[in-house]
């Protein structure tokens, strides 16, 4: 079921990403005083009483943009218009009519859409009668708001409902599966998105750092719903240039909390650095299902093969060895389908439920072999009595053993690998927990 589109569109800085965060409830766009934080459409769905709509924050019209993305700025805020049901067209009640305002008006003119216009900023009551002027823009009547102090979000909120009060109720379909893109700057992370969706949905730019907030895009594979989650480029914390690329960071470190699976993006081109190291080991501590996608494999090939890169990996990033790998050209969308079946093979593994039969068996063969694994102290041998499983998503396995004390991180080590070898779940993070046996 398409849902309504809801636009925000509204030169520089008028408050359309608090707006987006105001009626959503949560800090989703980067809010920034800074002009032309926001670059790609951020959406976000909305419901009440069994109607729902996406709900699109776009950079700012007419941004001169530092990094010379004016124009992929436009072309994404242009595609938002073409797929509105309705636009929020925002202005600034304190500035007045400016010329951009003008501008804008007779854009949306020229698409004849349905419009509210929103006057933000208009923090008190003495401010509201400045509204009037902007009648002369040709919408009617504007609605005094304030984004930041949620003063007449909920009429605003009934307003966008009505609207579409006569439109199809129904919840919109969960995504199966959400998946997060990772890495450092410019490896290719927004291209992939592009390549999976089909569309130039974010921005694609060889300036790093183009993406700044977490864009989720929502796409339908063979009739099953899927977001993925484009996220900032990182680099090494003493060099980020401002606050707006600390924020990009912590959005990076949510999708990743939130994600079923992620894509680690690897540029193929260059030597692994610490900020893929620390990245690395931040997915391994968040016990998350990943992906290793070397990406630009076709500028790499002719100096390594996929054995020794492979082998590499493992070298450099040994907290997951687990992942499975995936080598593309994200630019010519080669081996985009192998990494979706890739990542969707991984969801599976990691939200398998294994039969306590079945587990215990495996605990059987791995007691027997504790004696070549484990390490004796004073203190006796690390036994287990039983497991079981007791999550998904990451597996989470409880076992109830004589001393917890005794299992050492060599020797839970030793009992996750040979799980991995035993069971169907030989590409996902494995935690395991232990509780002392009452005997």
């Amino acid at each position: 079921m398409a849902l309504p589109v809801v636009a925000i569109i509204g030169r520089p800085n008028v408050g359309k990403s608090s707006l987006l965060n105001a009626l959503a409830g949560q800090m989703i766009s980067i809010v920034e005083p800074t002009a032309g934080v926001t670059r790609d459409r951020v959406s976000t769905i909305i419901g009440r009483d069994d109607h729902y709509f996406e709900l699109v924050d776009t950079g700012g019209y007419g941004i001169v943009d530092s990094d010379r993305l004016s124009d992929h700025i436009e072309q994404q805020i242009l595609r938002a218009i073409e797929s509105a049901d309705l636009v929020l067209f925002m202005v600034d009640i304190r500035d007045g009519i400016v010329p951009l305002d003008e501008t804008i008006a007779q854009l949306l003119r020229k698409y004849n859409l349905d419009v509210i216009g929103v006057a933000n900023k208009a923090d008190t009551a003495r401010l509201f009668p400045a509204a009037g002027e902007f009648s002369r823009l040709g919408f009617g009547e504007f609605l005094c708001i304030s984004a930041q102090n949620n003063l007449n979000k909920a009429v605003l909120l009934d307003e966008i409902f009505e609207k579409f009060s006569s439109s199809q109720r129904g919840e919109p379909a969960k995504p199966v599966m959400k998946i997060a893109m990772a890495g450092k700057r410019n490896a290719g992370k927004s291209t992939l998105v592009n390549a999976m969706v089909g569309s130039e949905r974010v921005i694609v730019s060889e300036t790093p750092g183009t993406t700044r907030d977490a864009v989720d895009v929502r796409f339908e594979k063979d009739g099953k719903t899927i977001v993925v989650i484009d996220t900032a480029g990182i680099r090494k914390k003493n060099k980020m240039a401002d606050s707006i690329e600390f924020y990009s960071y912590v959005r990076v470190t949510r999708s990743i909390h939130r994600a079923d699976v992620v894509l680690f993006m690897i540029d193929a081109t260059l030597p692994l650095s610490q900020v893929d190291k620390k990245l690395a080991r931040f997915i391994s501590e968040e016990y998350k299902s990943c992906v290793l996608v070397v990406n630009k494999w076709d500028l790499a090939k002719e100096s390594a093969v996929t054995e020794d890169y492979e082998e590499y990996l493992t070298k450099v990033l040994p907290g997951l060895k687990y992942a499975p790998l995936a080598f593309t050209t994200a630019s010519e969308a080669r081996n985009v389908q192998s990494v979706l079946d890739l990542a969707t093979e991984i969801f599976k593994q990691t939200t398998t439920w294994i039969p306590t039969a079945k587990l215990n068996k495996a605990f059987e063969i791995i007691r027997e072999e504790r004696i070549s694994a484990a390490k004796r102290s004073t203190r006796g041998w690390p036994k287990i009595y039983y497991a079981t499983q007791i999550a998904v998503n990451p597996i989470t396995i409880l076992m109830f053993v004589n001393k917890p004390e005794l299992f050492e991180e060599n020797y839970l080590r030793f009992v996750v690998n040979r799980l991995r070898s035993m069971l169907p779940i030989e590409e996902v993070p494995i935690r395991l927990l232990t509780r002392r046996h009452r005997e």
